[in-house]
C-alpha cells in the first residue's frame, strides 16, 4: 500500500507503528489477493507432503507471534494519471506506464524512510500479486537471531503445504527478518497467472514487470539500493519464491530476480565507468592538487569502488541462487529467460561474465531441447561476436563451440538453424582462421536447403569466402584497360562458382543456386553483357585465363538462364519456402527494368549463341528458354530484323536436333512469341506455320511409300526419318492446335487393324497414339461458336469413337510402352470428353455423349489388374528392367499413374461405380504403394453417390468372399492361388471400409445398405447356407450403425433366421451368433463385446468346411470376454427362440415404439428399383 505522506501515520494500525519502534517485537502484515489466480504444479502430489489442518498452523502462529493484519484492495483507478490522494497498491501502478511508476517508486521510498517495516511488506505483497496469487499474504517477525543451529532448524521447517479440511493451500519461508505465509484456496486454476496469460495481455505485463524493476533500481540506486536491510530481503524474497514448486511463484520471480540481476549489472556498469573516470581525472590533476582534495578525490574512488564491490556481490549472491538453479528448470519459459539475460550480461559487463565461467553455460543451453531456448543462445552470441572489443575472449569458447554451431545449422527449427548461419558468417567475418576448408564444406552445403532464408545466408557465405577474392594477377596487369579488368574479375568469380557446382556434385538444378546467392551477388549474375561475351569468345583466339571447358560452358549457360528467370519472375521456387509472396512497388520497379535489359541484350546476341553452340543440344535446350521470358512491351521488339534473325536460328536448330528437350522447349518458346498480346505474334506465326507444313508434307511423303495397301513396309532408314518427324509434330501439337493440318485422318491408318499384330513398329506406334490423343483433345477444346451444328458434333463424336477402338485394339499389343500408352490415351480423352459434357452451357450445342462399349470397359479393368497390382509372380519382363532404385521408383510412378487415370474415369461418370470394386479389393494389400489413391476415390465417389459408393464396397468383399469359397471347393486349401485372399485379409479390409466412415449420421444409410446386402447375400439360398461365414466379415461394420439403426438390422436378422431356430445351437451357426452379439454390444468397438470364444469361433468361422489354413502372419482377432455357455450364451439365445421376428412383406421396424423417429426402413428393393422410382435407398420413419 502506498499511503498519501499527509496520511501516512493514520494508514496503519497503531501497533504497526509500535513495531516499528522495537526491534524484537513481533510484526504481521495481511495483503489481500490480487485478480488473478495463482498457479499450482504439484496438486496432483497431495500424497508426497505432510497435511496439517488449518487451525493447527494458525495455533503454531499463534504462539510465536502477535498477529497484526491490514488488508489492501484494488483501487479500479484511471491508467497513467494519479490526480488525488487516494491509496494505490504497487500492483495498480504497472498498469499505468514508466512514467507513473517513476513517480510512485519516489513515494514509496519516502514512505520507507518514514516505516520500512510496512514499506517493505507492500514490496513483498507486490511479487506475491504478480505471481497471480489470490489469497493472504502473513508476515511474522523472526526473533531468533544469534542460534544458528535453531535458525537452520527452523529454515527447515518452512513447508508448502495443502490443508484439504479448510480447502487451503499455504507455503510458508523465510525472508529475514520475517517469516511469510502465503495462503489462497485449492480450487484456482494452476494455467492461470499473468505471465502465461494469452496475448497481448501476457506480453503488456511481461514488459510492464521488467520496467517495474529496471525503474526501481535505477531510482534506489544512489540511496537505498545500498540499504542491506532492503536488498537482502529482496534478494531473499526473490531467491525463495523462485525455487518453489508452484509454477506461477517459480516463473514470475525468476523474472524478477533475473531483471533484477540485469538493473545491478546497469549500476555495476556505471559505478566501474565513474571509478575509471574518477581515476583518470585524479591522475591528470594529482601535480596542481593540494592533499586535502587528493584525499578527497581517493575518498570519493574508494566509494565507488565499494559500491562495485557491493553491486558485484548482490549480483554473485542472485547468479548463485537463481540462476544456477533455474537454467535447468523444467519450464521452458524460464530457462529461455535465464540464457537470454545471460547474454546480455556478457555484452554489457564482460569485465566480469565474459569468460569460461559463464561461457560453458551458452554451450550448454545450445543442446535444450526447446527451440526458442536455443534460438536465444544463439542470439546471444551473435551480439558478442558483433563486438570487435571482446572478440579476443571468445577465441577458446570458439575453438570449442564451432562443432556444435556447424550442426546447428541443420536444426529442426528453421529459425534456430538461420540464426545459426547467421552466427557463423559473423564469425567468418571476424575471424579468418577460426573455420577450416573442412568446416565451411557442410555450410556452403546449405544452399541448396528447401528454407530460402538460410539458403540465402549460406550463399552469402559462400560469395564472401569464394566469389569476393580478387585475383592478384589481374591487379598487377596496370596496362589492361578498365573493360578488361573487369571481364577478368568476373571470370575469375564464374570459375570458382563453377569449382564449386562441379564439386560439390549436390544438386543437378543450378537454379536453387542462383536463388541462393541473388541477394548478395545479384550484380555478378545480372551482368549478362560480360557473361555472354565470355561465351562468344574465339576459342582459338581467347583473353589470357579466360577459357571455358565443353562442361562448364553447358553448367554456365544454365546459370545464364537461372539468372533471367530470377529476374522476371521472382525467387519463387517449387520445393523451396520462406520467399516473399508479395512484391513492393520497388521491386516491380526492379523486375520490370531487369526485363527491359535483359530483351534489349538477348534479342541481339541470342542468335549468335545459337549459331555458335547449335551443335549441342543440351546448350540449345537452355538458350531457347530465354525468349520466354522476354518483356512484349520492350522497345527492341518492334526490331523486326532482330527478331526475324532470332526464329530463323530456332528454325535452324530444329532442323538440326530431334532430341526431346529441344523440341519440347522450342514449342514452348514459339507458344510464347505467338501469343496474340505480343509484337512479335505477327512474324512469329507465319515461322511456325512454316515449319509444320514443312513437317506435314515430310510427314505425307514418308506416309505414300511406307503404307502400300495398308500395310508398313518402310526400311530402317525411312523408319527412323518418319519416327523423327511424327516426335516433331507431336510436340508441337502438345502446345498448338495443328487442327487446320487434319493430322488425325492422316495417322489413323498406321494403327493395326483388328486381327493383325503386323504394322510399324512400337516407337513409331507409340508416338501415333500420343499425336492422336493431342488431335482429339484439340477438337474438344473448341469453342461453341466452331462447334454450330450437329453435323461436326457428330463428326466430333465420330473421332472419339475411332480413336478409342483404336486403342482398344493396341490394349492387346505385345510391347508393354504402345500398351501403356494406348490405356493413357484412352483415359485421357474419355475424361476430358466427360468434363466437357458437364462444363458445356446447356442452351448451346455441346458434344454429344459417348459411352465406352463394355469389352472396352473390361479391357481397361483388365490392364490395371495386370500392370498395376503385380504380384511375386508378375510381368518377368518388366520386372528384369529393374535393376536400379531409379528404375524402381520410376516403375512406381508410372504405376501410380495409370492407376490414377482409371479412378479418374469413374470419378468422372464414365465407368460404372461398380468397376471400382475390383480396385478396392486390393486396398490392403498395396497400402504402401497405392492405399492413398483408392483411400481418396473411396471418398470422392461418396460426394457423387454414397449408397452407390457403399454397394461398391460390398461387391468388393463379396467378390473375395466368392473367389475364395469357389477355391476352397475346388481342392485347394493347401496352396491358395494368386489373386485368392485368405479370410483374415478380408476380415481387415472390412475393418479398414468401416474406418472410413467418419460422419455416422451422414451416412447411417450407407451403413445399413452395407448390413442389409450382407444380410442378404448369406440368406439368399436358405437351404443351403454356404456363405454363413461371410457374416463375421459384415460384424466388422456393426460398431459404426447407431443404436436404433443396430435395432433395424438386429429385426432384419431376425426376419431371415426365423426359419432356422431349431438349428441355432448347432457349431456351424457360431457366425451368426458372433453377428448377432456384434449388434446387441453398447459400445464403439462391437467386437470387442462379442458373447464368442473366438477360438472355437476360428475353428467354426467357415461353417463344416473350413476355408483353409490361417497363415501365420495373417492378423488374429482382437480379445473378446468369454462368456459360458450355461448363462449368457442361453440369453442371447433367448431372443431368437422365444421370439419371432414380425410377420412383414417388405419391411422390418424395430421393435421398440419409442425410437420410431431414429430407425431406418429396410426396404427389400434393389438398387435399379429405388432408381426408376427416385426415391432414396433408405427413408428415415418420421
Amino acid at each position: 500500500m502506498i499511503p498519501d505522506p499527509a496520511s501516512a501515520g493514520t494508514s496503519r494500525p497503531s501497533e504497526l507503528n509500535k513495531c516499528s519502534r522495537q526491534d524484537e517485537a513481533n510484526s504481521s502484515g495481511v495483503v489481500n489477493n490480487s485478480e488473478d489466480e495463482s498457479g499450482n504444479e504439484n496438486r496432483h502430489k497431495k500424497g508426497k507432503r505432510r497435511k496439517r489442518t488449518h487451525k493447527e498452523a494458525e495455533n503454531v502462529t499463534r504462539k510465536k507471534t502477535k498477529s497484526l493484519s491490514c488488508s489492501v484492495r484494488k483501487d479500479n483507478v484511471c491508467h497513467r494519471k494519479i490526480a488525488h490522494a487516494e491509496a494505490v497498491t504497487l500492483f495498480d501502478v504497472i498498469t499505468m506506464g514508466p512514467d507513473a511508476i517513476r513517480v510512485v517508486i519516489d513515494g514509496w521510498a519516502e514512505a520507507y524512510a518514514a516505516n520500512r517495516d510496512a514499506s517493505l511488506l507492500d514490496l513483498i505483497s507486490f511479487f506475491i500479486q504478480c505471481c497471480g496469487c489470490k489469497g493472504v499474504v502473513t508476515a511474522e517477525m523472526c526473533h531468533i537471531k544469534s542460534d544458528s543451529e535453531a535458525m537452520d532448524k527452523m529454515v527447515d521447517e518452512l513447508v508448502e503445504d495443502l490443508d484439504e479440511v479448510a480447502g487451503l493451500q499455504y507455503k510458508r519461508f523465510m525472508v529475514f527478518p520475517w517469516i511469510l505465509t502465503v495462503t489462497w484456496p485449492t480450487d484456482t486454476d494452476s494455467m492461470e497467472y499473468p505471465l502465461i496469460q494469452p496475448a497481448p495481455y501476457g506480453r503488456w505485463f511481461y514488459s510492464e514487470l521488467c520496467d517495474f524493476v529496471s525503474v526501481f533500481v535505477c531510482q534506489c540506486q544512489h540511496s537505498l539500493l545500498f540499504d542491506s536491510y532492503l536488498i537482502n530481503t529482496l534478494i531473499s524474497l526473490l531467491s525463495e519464491l523462485s525455487d518453489s514448486h508452484i509454477r506461477a511463484f517459480r516463473h514470475t520471480c525468476t523474472l524478477a530476480a533475473i531483471k533484477l540481476l540485469s538493473s545491478l549489472t546497469d549500476v555495476a556498469v556505471n559505478l566501474s565507468k565513474a571509478a575509471e573516470k574518477s581515476q583518470k581525472l585524479q591522475q591528470a590533476q594529482r601535480p596542481s592538487r593540494q592533499k586535502a582534495q587528493v584525499e578527497q578525490a581517493e575518498q570519493k574512488l574508494k566509494e565507488l569502488q565499494e559500491k562495485r564491490a557491493e553491486i558485484e556481490s548482490m549480483m554473485d549472491v542472485l547468479f548463485k541462487t537463481v540462476f544456477l538453479k533455474r537454467y535447468r528448470d523444467v519450464l521452458p519459459e524460464i530457462r529461455s529467460i535465464c540464457v537470454e539475460e545471460l547474454g546480455l550480461w556478457m555484452r554489457l559487463y564482460g569485465s566480469v561474465f565474459l569468460n569460461d565461467t559463464y561461457l560453458k553455460y551458452m554451450d550448454w543451453m545450445s543442446y535444450d531441447k526447446v527451440p526458442d531456448v536455443r534460438l536465444k543462445c544463439v542470439l546471444g552470441l551473435q551480439h558478442l561476436y558483433g563486438d570487435p572489443v571482446v572478440l579476443p575472449q571468445l577465441t577458446l569458447f570458439t575453438s570449442r563451440f564451432k562443432d556444435r554451431m556447424i550442426s546447428m545449422t541443420l536444426d529442426k527449427d528453421n529459425e534456430v538453424a538461420l540464426q545459426t548461419m547467421k552466427l557463423l558468417l559473423l564469425i567468418s567475418k571476424t575471424h579468418d582462421d577460426v573455420l577450416t576448408a573442412d568446416d565451411y564444406k557442410p555450410l556452403f552445403e546449405r544452399v541448396y536447403s528447401s528454407q530460402r532464408p538460410l539458403a540465402a545466408t549460406a550463399g552469402e557465405l559462400l560469395f564472401f569466402r569464394i566469389l569476393s577474392t580478387d585475383d592478384p594477377a589481374a591487379k598487377s596487369q596496370h596496362e589492361i584497360s578498365q573493360e578488361e579488368d573487369h571481364e577478368q574479375q568476373t571470370f575469375t568469380q564464374l570459375k570458382a562458382l563453377l569449382e564449386f557446382h562441379q564439386n560439390a556434385k549436390l544438386h543437378n538444378h543450378v537454379v536453387y543456386l542462383v536463388d541462393s546467392l541473388w541477394d548478395c551477388s545479384g550484380a555478378l549474375l545480372k551482368d549478362w553483357p560480360t557473361i555472354t561475351s565470355l561465351l562468344l569468345q574465339d576459342p582459338q583466339d581467347p583473353l589470357p585465363g579466360t577459357g571455358f571447358t565443353g562442361e562448364e560452358e553447358a553448367v554456365l549457360v544454365e546459370i545464364m538462364l537461372a539468372s533471367v528467370r530470377q529476374a522476371s519472375e521472382g525467387p519463387v521456387l517449387p520445393g523451396r519456402n520462406g520467399a516473399k509472396k508479395m512484391m513492393s512497388s520497388k521491386e516491380k520497379k526492379v523486375q520490370v527494368d531487369d526485363c527491359t535489359k535483359l530483351t534489349q541484350h538477348f534479342l541481339t546476341v541470342l542468335p549468335h549463341l545459337l549459331a555458335k553452340f547449335s551443335g549441342r543440344w543440351d546448350i540449345v535446350a537452355s538458350l531457347m528458354r530465354i525468349p520466354q521470358y522476354f518483356l512484349p512491351d520492350s522497345p527492341e521488339a518492334q526490331n523486326t530484323q532482330l527478331v526475324s534473325r532470332l526464329l530463323e536460328e530456332i528454325r535452324a536448330v530444329l532442323e538440326v536436333h530431334s532430341d526431346a528437350a529441344v523440341l519440347e522447349v522450342a514449342s514452348r518458346t514459339f507458344l510464347s512469341l505467338c501469343a496474340e498480346e505480343t509484337t512479335w505474334g505477327s512474324m512469329a506465326l507465319p515461322v511456325r506455320d512454316s515449319i509444320v507444313q514443312g513437317w506435314v508434307d515430310h510427314l505425307k511423303d514418308l506416309l505414300t511409300d511406307s503404307l502400300m495397301g495398308g500395310i508398313f513396309s518402310a526400311g530402317e532408314k525411312q523408319t527412323g526419318d518418319l519416327l523423327v518427324t511424327l516426335k516433331k509434330v507431336s510436340t508441337f501439337h502438345n502446345c498448338h492446335d495443328l487442327s487446320s493440318w487434319n493430322l488425325f485422318d492422316l495417322l489413323l491408318p498406321l494403327l493395326p487393324v483388328e486381327g493383325s499384330q503386323e504394322g510399324a513398329p512400337p516407337p513409331v506406334l507409340k508416338e501415333v497414339l500420343q499425336c492422336l490423343c493431342y488431335c482429339v483433345f484439340w477438337s474438344l477444346s473448341i469453342s461453341s461458336e466452331i462447334l454450330n451444328s450437329r453435323d461436326k458434333a457428330v463428326s466430333q463424336r465420330l473421332q472419339v469413337r475411332l480413336f478409342t477402338e483404336a486403342s482398344h485394339r493396341c490394349l492387346s499389343y505385345p510391347d508393354h510402352s504402345v500398351r501403356h500408352q494406348a490405356f493413357l490415351g484412352v483415359c485421357d480423352v474419355l475424361s476430358a470428353h466427360s468434363y466437357q459434357q458437364q462444363v458445356w452451357r446447356p442452351t448451346s450445342l455441346g458434344p454429344l455423349p459417348y459411352t465406352p462399349t463394355p469389352k472396352l470397359q473390361v479391357a481397361l479393368l483388365n490392364f490395371v489388374c495386370k500392370n498395376v497390382f503385380v504380384g511375386p509372380d508378375g510381368d518377368h519382363e518388366r520386372k528384369a528392367c529393374r535393376h536400379s532404385e531409379e528404375d524402381k521408383m520410376e516403375a512406381l510412378h508410372t504405376e501410380r499413374r495409370t492407376l490414377a487415370a482409371y479412378c479418374k474415369l469413374i470419378l468422372h461418370g464414365v465407368l460404372e461405380m461398380s468397376m471400382a470394386a475390383d480396385i478396392f479389393t486390393f486396398y490392403v494389400k498395396y497400402q504402401s504403394n497405392f492405399g492413398d489413391i483408392i483411400k481418396e476415390t473411396i471418398h470422392r465417389s461418396r460426394l457423387v453417390d454414397k449408397l452407390e459408393s457403399a454397394h461398391t464396397l460390398v461387391l468388393s468383399l463379396q467378390q473375395l468372399f466368392v473367389r475364395l469359397k469357389h477355391e476352397q471347393e475346388a481342392g485347394g486349401s493347401l496352396h491358395i492361388q494368386q489373386g485368392v485372399q485368405t479370410f483374415s485379409s478380408i476380415k481387415e479390409l472390412a475393418r479398414r471400409f468401416a474406418l472410413t466412415f467418419g460422419d455416422l449420421v451422414k451416412f447411417r444409410e450407407c451403413l445399413v445398405l452395407i448390413h442389409r446386402s450382407g444380410i442378404d447375400f448369406v440368406f439368399r439360398e436358405s437351404s443351403t447356407l454356404t456363405y454363413l461365414s461371410y457374416l463375421s466379415i459384415l460384424a466388422e461394420f456393426s460398431c459404426k450403425l447407431l443404436k436404433p439403426d443396430k435395432r433395424t438390422v438386429l429385426a432384419y436378422l431376425q426376419k431371415h433366421t426365423s426359419d432356422h431356430v431349431a438349428d441355432l445351437r448347432e457349431e456351424c451357426w457360431q457366425p451368426l451368433l458372433y453377428y448377432r452379439s456384434s449388434l446387441l454390444a453398447e459400445g464403439d468397438d462391437a467386437i470387442s463385446h462379442g458373447s464368442l470364444d473366438l477360438k472355437q469361433l476360428g475353428r467354426s468361422m467357415h461353417g463344416t468346411k473350413s476355408l483353409g489354413p490361417q497363415s501365420p502372419t495373417e492378423p488374429h482377432f482382437g480379445k473378446v470376454h468369454r462368456l459360458g455357455p450355461s448363462n449368457k450364451m442361453t440369453r442371447s439365445l433367448e431372443p431368437l427362440v422365444k421370439r419371432p421376428p414380425p410377420q412383414r412383406t417388405l419391411n422390418a421396424e424395430a421393435c421398440d415404439d419409442d425410437d420410431d423417429d431414429d430407425d431406418l426402413e429396410l426396404s427389400a428393393k434393389s438398387p435399379n428399383d429405388r432408381e426408376q422410382q427416385g426415391g432414396p435407398h433408405f427413408n428415415p420413419l418420421h
